[in-house]
């Protein structure tokens, strides 16, 4: 069983997979994470990255055509030597096996990998490569809190800035589930605060980083807070606007499971004193959050993070306007329980 834990992808990232490996597979619901990840792995199996002949990028439907094309790339000597690397990109038909019969091959040094969508655990592409000991498989799943930490800090560090603790926290809590989009994000930041070696809560809310957070907290804290025709205006606008589904389900899942530890961490404290203690919450926010925690019990956000757990797997799976409609029925719901409770 090859399959990599997503808590030790990072540390694999870091040292470098085993020379062994023939294959790499890159999967998982947060597209910007896997492209990444996918390119990361790619560009350092190769001493130039920039050369065609060492970097071979194949489309996987063409694979699917034709699964010999494979097993012939990875047997290629390269033109002026060195090492060689294929990034086969995702496709729509089934190429797993070309990546089968590229895993039968022995004795080719070139490093194949993988970039897949969000694949169940018995999609032929991720039950080839788990099974193999030749092959890889790592999953790309949005990033929490700690991992939103560190590429913050990382991506930063890289342009030798650093950031305040109360900072960060604020430019995470308008970070999405999207990889790719919080980079653009931390880098318009890092841009923004050149030179000036330290940044702060001011230069954070200067830059608006709004990907999928600050803005849609007038989605989350309209639902959450109980005003229906607020949460229903707020998602159709969105929803024009071309966000999608799942981030804003994300959106909320992340704001349930904070509301959640605030209520267990406070017990026995007014709203008030809760908010008191809520590290990076912007000061516009903190009267309608009051009135969040006040509307729901410990009890009753589980349930909420559980539906939203549920409605963000249903939303991935089922894409376009049936994961519109998915999540725009849990928005009104969570927003007729709070006008219930209050």
């Amino acid at each position: 069983m090859t399959a990599v834990k997503a808590g030790e992808v990072e540390g694999l990232l870091r040292r470098g997979p085993d020379p062994r490996i023939a294959v790499i597979l890159v999967y998982g619901p947060d597209t910007g994470l896997v492209a990444e990840r996918a390119r990361l792995l790619a560009e350092k199996a190769v001493d130039d990255p920039a050369d065609p002949f060492a970097l071979v990028k194949l489309d996987g439907d063409v694979l699917a055509g034709d699964p010999g094309r494979l097993v012939d790339e990875a047997a290629t000597v390269g033109l002026f030597g060195g090492k060689r690397a294929v990034w086969v990109r995702s496709g729509s038909r089934n190429y797993a096996p070309a990546v089968e019969a590229a895993l039968k091959q022995e004795g080719a040094d070139t490093r194949i990998v993988v970039e897949a969508g969000d694949l169940a655990k018995s999609a032929p592409l991720r039950v080839v490569c788990e099974r193999s000991p030749r092959a890889l498989a790592i999953p790309c799943y949005a990033d929490d809190a700690g991992t939103l930490a560190d590429l913050i800090d990382r991506t930063l560090r890289a342009d030798n800035l650093r950031i305040t603790r109360d900072a960060r926290d604020l430019l995470a809590a308008g970070l999405g589930g999207d990889r790719r989009a919080s980079l653009g994000e931390i880098e318009k930041l890092a841009l923004y605060a050149r030179g000036q070696g330290e940044i702060g809560i001011e230069d954070v809310e200067a830059i608006g980083s709004d990907v999928s957070g600050l803005m849609l907290n007038t989605l989350v804290d309209a639902a959450f807070a109980g005003r229906v025709a607020e949460t229903e205006r707020s998602y159709r606008r969105f929803q024009i606007e071309g966000m999608d589904a799942s981030v804003m389900l994300g959106a909320a899942l992340r704001h349930a499971l904070t509301l959640l530890a605030t209520r267990l961490d406070g017990e026995g404290k007014s709203p008030g004193a809760m908010v008191a203690g809520w590290r990076g919450l912007h000061f516009r926010r903190q009267r309608i959050v009051e009135t969040q925690l006040a509307r729901w019990s410990p009890a009753s956000l589980r349930r909420a993070v559980t539906l939203l757990q549920d409605a963000v797997l249903g939303a991935r799976r089922a894409g376009g306007d049936f994961s519109h409609a998915i999540a725009a029925d849990l928005f009104l719901r969570l927003a007729s329980e709070a006008a219930r409770r209050g």
